[in-house]
């Protein structure tokens, strides 16, 4: 637009804005001004969230004699979780049982036994990976968790999966399951397949105690850890290292 006149340019420039707007545009881009000092260093700078993420001690001070619901009258202690803090694999149970309610740790018991082999099974040390239920203290008999009971304690396991940030979850049984997705389905069509839990691959299969009654479903459960530990680079008993 050499030697133009400024009229001409500017009758120019709305012919040019008025042949833009026509194939849908509605404005155009302006130029964005260079960063100041203080964002460049700020972008290079580590999250502020990594760096304040809080840690399951943090999480237990909160939680305190915790009465948030009714049945923190009612137990022996509270069971929080137990494990490695920063565990490849997590695993979330439902309730603590009497055992579990008597000595302040998940699974204990004699489906804590099988859990156990279940671990070891799939190349863990029990004490390699984080071991938690949703609920932390027991519902009286063993019945199923009230929805107001999973209400109230769901959160302070949500934070543990926060803070352990593990690779891969495993949820133990219909109520697990459940409270943790957020949903109706059965555990017989939850399982068999990872789930997304907050970016975490979460699998679904059958609680220890369910196998206890029912051993012919064990075939189930080893298909469900066999994808776990193909996910986080496990080998099948018998094919190299367990560990």
């Amino acid at each position: 637009m050499t030697g133009d006149t400024p009229r001409e340019v500017i009758a120019s420039l709305r012919r040019y804005l008025e042949e833009v707007r026509e194939t849908g545009v509605e404005g155009l881009p302006l130029a964005a001004p260079a960063p100041s000092v203080s964002v460049v260093e700020a972008s290079s700078a580590p999250a502020a969230s990594g760096e304040a993420r809080e840690t399951l001690d943090d999480i237990r001070r909160e939680m305190g004699g915790c009465h948030r619901c009714a049945l923190g009258a009612g137990r022996t202690n509270l069971v929080f979780g137990v494990g490695n803090p920063a565990a490849r694999l997590m695993i979330i149970g439902e309730a603590p049982g009497r055992d579990e309610d008597f000595r302040g740790e998940p699974f204990v018991g004699e489906a804590g036994q099988l859990l156990t082999k279940i671990i070891e099974a799939m190349g863990f040390a029990r004490e390699d990976v984080y071991i938690c239920n949703v609920l932390k203290c027991r519902p009286p008999h063993n019945r199923d968790p009230a929805s107001a009971e999973i209400e109230a304690c769901s959160s302070f396991m949500l934070r543990q999966v926060m803070a352990v940030a593990p690779e891969a979850i495993l949820a133990l049984g219909t109520f697990a399951a459940q409270a943790i997705l957020s949903t109706k389905e059965p555990i017989s069509r939850l399982r068999g397949r990872f789930h997304d839990y907050h970016g975490i691959p979460l699998m679904p299969t059958f609680h220890p105690a369910f196998l206890l009654r029912n051993p012919e479903r064990k075939r189930d459960v080893w298909d469900d850890v066999r994808q776990v530990m193909g996910l986080l680079g496990k080998e099948a008993p018998g094919k190299g290292d367990r560990r």
